[in-house]
């Protein structure tokens, strides 16, 4: 199911890359996890891309990978919709849902807000809430990325 997952994901980014510009997107990330009073460090890298939705509206899909910075911490791999408005030239506004998997799978939802600092570089600030079976995990994370 874990690999059907990836390689759909994966089929999706690389199938809508070639639509247009300046919205294809990679990105590495950082910032914390958190779960029953434990907090842990977390680094990512994330490829995606943005569908334009007019004016104020977009919608986008992402692959990740992303591994909680402690001993025995295995990497999570995710696939990603996002959808939102945009806000201003600059900005962009987002829910995010899709499903994660290492060891155990899980859900997952969160929502961002990415923001351009020129033609082709991103800031961004995101909140994830992974659904889990043993214990729900939270993460925010800042992202610097590049759009082609």
């Amino acid at each position: 199911m874990r690999k059907i997952a990836l390689l759909g994901a994966v089929a999706a980014v690389a199938a809508a890359v070639p639509a247009s510009a300046n919205e294809a997107r990679v990105e590495a990330r950082g910032g914390i996890a958190w779960a029953n009073g434990v907090e842990e460090a977390v680094a990512g890298v994330a490829t995606g891309y943005d569908f334009d939705l007019g004016t104020g509206a977009f919608a986008g899909v992402e692959a990740s990978a992303d591994k909680i910075l402690a001993d025995g911490a295995d990497v999570v791999f995710g696939v990603t919709a996002r959808a939102g408005a945009k806000i201003g030239d600059a900005g962009k506004l987002y829910a995010t849902a899709g499903y994660s998997f290492n060891d155990g799978d899980a859900f997952h939802a969160g929502a961002g807000y990415q923001h351009k600092l020129g033609d082709s570089t991103y800031v961004k600030v995101e909140y994830r809430h992974f659904f889990d079976e043993i214990v729900d995990v939270n993460t925010a994370a800042i992202g610097f990325g590049l759009t082609f």
